[in-house]
């Protein structure tokens, strides 16, 4: 791929530079965004497929609209690149996802164009329905859209927004950006003139004019109601939304800048709720991304000729590959394991189950809440659910967590991926509070495996147990540890002591294990690999507590409330007073960056772990020799 000409996006340095050029000018613009874009994420890796598509809807929307002073609301935030590239950060664009760069998702303290922070799917509507609502309040005249794509429209939230906005009769505009089908005949040139007719002020004005005069006989404006909706429901699909209160438009091609800027200055100008229904293409205009857009939706550094990955390949399974394995394993067993996602089969190593097992495979889409109550109710009927999410993805499922799993005692399996520290997708992606929120819920038994060997006996005995469970692990691969092809598990609520040393006990919970050895060998430190946040080895911390003259809690959760928390309640109930010093991440949301670098900045690497020790008022009582002192 030979580098294009881009002195037309170089002159662009707001959207107030898009507004000036000509119609010709912005397809010329397109082609050029597009081909810096490739370049940009395959030096830099990060979310390609779904931005590709969005590049002609992102420029018609700065053309149309006043922003920022007109608000843009973005959801998830994916397709959202183009949008930084053309409000000023295409030059700081190789520093995204970076310690200290630009964030891969719109976050209001980096731009003044991005109105609203996001990250997690379906949040769009009510944002931009909130925004409309308090401007009318305010008496402020500012256009409010909403962009929003089909896979965040299978969300609960996003159709509650919609029902809400159509009551309200809000001056909102949402964008569907429908990239799961190609440009189909009825998008053609029928579709683009009925778009034009019913998104036009002279539609418009007959269709409201209508209303006035037939106000005063009901029955005749109910007739020409649903005339108008029978009509637009033989040739447009879009009954359901205008049964909600919103004047459905399209369904157009969101790659043609002409309709595209044609409707959008036709929908500006109109009153009440409006829907634009746009069909685009994930990866559009490079043939890697078009053919796999799946593979390039986050995507590590690539050759942008041959579209092969140039990232260094990992050293063993990922802890995600485990879970994979296990998963059809402990199927072939057991006829009643059924597997659950929230639209996330790729990222939660469910690919293989889902072909093995497809009977047994349910993906309920971007709809979190609904798959943990779907698992309570299998539960119920003798099935074994296990749902397979995201640590940070689960906490939008917190009330059916507690009150239709936990309290019904339900043996649901939770295998929570990307626990703790997760890189450079940052705060929003962070699996930094499970263990928090988690351990506060009855019933639950939470583990946290230090290898892979461990991983895989952990799920096995979340399975074998009889009632709600959860085994988190991080993102990426573990130590290395050689993983058996059993399905053995290992003893409820006991821990396992892996260095012993003499005065300070570190008490590691996870993925934590490997630096915490690392600390013993420097401190001569005694190490426990405690395995259980819930239940804990209360034999061994009563224990211990007798035996060393600190105990240090080590973990990739916040301390608020994690499972060094659990340890300091529990020596408090039996009248202990063992000094504990709880490590683990501050109280903060953790910026992006590498998860060496966070971990570090957290001090949770073994320099840092080091200094806080010796940092502890106990430590000058542990007897530890000079030269076992790290400077």
């Amino acid at each position: 791929m030979t580098n294009p000409d881009i002195s037309l996006l170089e002159g662009i340095r707001t959207p107030d530079d898009v507004r000036r050029l000509s119609r010709p000018e912005l397809k010329q613009l397109a082609e050029q965004l597009r081909h810096n874009l490739i370049e940009i994420v395959s030096q830099n890796g990060g979310h390609l497929a779904a931005s590709l598509g969005t590049v002609e809807l992102t420029i018609a929307l700065h053309y149309v609209f006043n922003t920022p002073d007109d608000r843009l609301i973005w959801d998830v935030g994916h397709q959202t690149y183009p949008h930084k590239m053309l409000t000023g950060r295409r030059e700081k664009m190789y520093s995204m996802r970076k310690l200290n760069g630009l964030s891969g998702f719109p976050r209001r303290e980096e731009s003044e164009y991005d109105t609203f922070g996001v990250g997690h799917s379906s949040t769009s509507i009510s944002a931009a329905l909130g925004m409309a609502i308090a401007n009318k309040k305010l008496d402020i005249d500012r256009k409010v859209v909403a962009v929003i794509g089909d896979g965040a429209m299978t969300a609960g939230m996003a159709f509650e927004a919609l029902n809400h906005a159509g009551d309200l009769d809000a001056n909102l505009l949402v964008i569907l950006n429908d990239n799961k089908m190609s440009i189909s005949k009825n998008v053609g040139g029928l579709s683009k003139y009925l778009t034009r007719i019913l998104s036009g002020r002279f539609y418009s004005g007959v269709r409201e004019g209508g209303k006035k005069a037939l106000s005063h006989m009901p029955n005749f404006l109910e007739l020409a109601r649903r005339a108008e909706e029978h009509m637009k429901g033989m040739i447009i699909p879009g009954t359901l939304f205008e049964e909600l209160g919103f004047n459905y438009i399209g369904p157009i091609d969101g790659h043609d800048m002409d309709i595209m800027v044609e409707t959008l200055n036709n929908l500006k100008h109109l009153h009440g709720p409006q829907f634009l229904h746009i069909i685009t293409r994930k990866g559009k205009g490079y043939v890697h991304a078009e053919e796999n857009p799946c593979a390039f939706h986050g995507v590590s550094k690539f050759d942008k000729d041959t579209g092969k990955t140039n990232g260094n390949k990992q050293s063993g399974p990922s802890y995600t590959s485990i879970f994979s394995k296990w998963l059809c394993d402990m199927a072939s067993e057991d006829k009643n394991l059924v597997a659950i996602t929230p639209a996330m089969r790729e990222g939660s190593g469910l690919v293989d189950f889902s072909e093995q097992f497809p009977d047994r495979y349910f993906d309920v889409g971007i709809a979190e809440q609904h798959a943990v109550t779907l698992a309570a109710g299998m539960a119920c009927e003798g099935m074994r659910p296990v749902v397979a999410i995201y640590s940070t993805f689960l906490q939008r499922a917190y009330d059916q967590l507690i009150h239709d799993v936990a309290l019904q005692n339900l043996p649901v399996v939770f295998a929570i991926d990307r626990a703790g520290i997760v890189g450079p997708d940052g705060a929003t992606h962070a699996g930094s509070f499970d263990l928090s929120y988690l351990r506060a819920i009855p019933n639950m038994m939470i583990m946290a495996p230090a290898d892979e060997d461990e991983c895989r006996k952990m799920l096995s005995t979340a399975y074998r147990h009889n009632g709600p469970s959860a085994v988190r692990y991080p993102r990426g691969t573990g130590p290395g540890v050689e993983v058996t092809d059993s399905l053995e598990t290992i003893p409820e609520g006991k821990s396992k002591v892996c260095r012993q040393g003499t005065n300070i006990a570190i008490l590691s919970f996870g993925c934590m294990l490997g630096p915490a050895i690392k600390v013993g060998d420097l401190l001569d430190t005694t190490v426990i690999n405690m395995r259980f946040v819930k239940p804990l080895d209360e034999e061994r911390l009563l224990t211990i507590s007798r035996e060393y003259k600190l105990l240090v809690t080590l973990e990739d959760n916040v301390v608020s409330g994690g499972a060094g928390s659990g340890v300091s309640e529990f020596l408090s109930d039996n009248n202990i007073n063992t000094p504990v010093l709880h490590l683990g991440l501050p109280d903060t949301f953790m910026e992006h960056g590498s998860r060496e670098e966070l971990l570090a900045l957290a001090g949770l690497d073994a320099k840092g772990i080091v200094h806080a020790i010796q940092s502890s008022p106990a430590f000058p009582d542990c007897n530890i020799r000079p030269s076992q002192v790290i400077s």
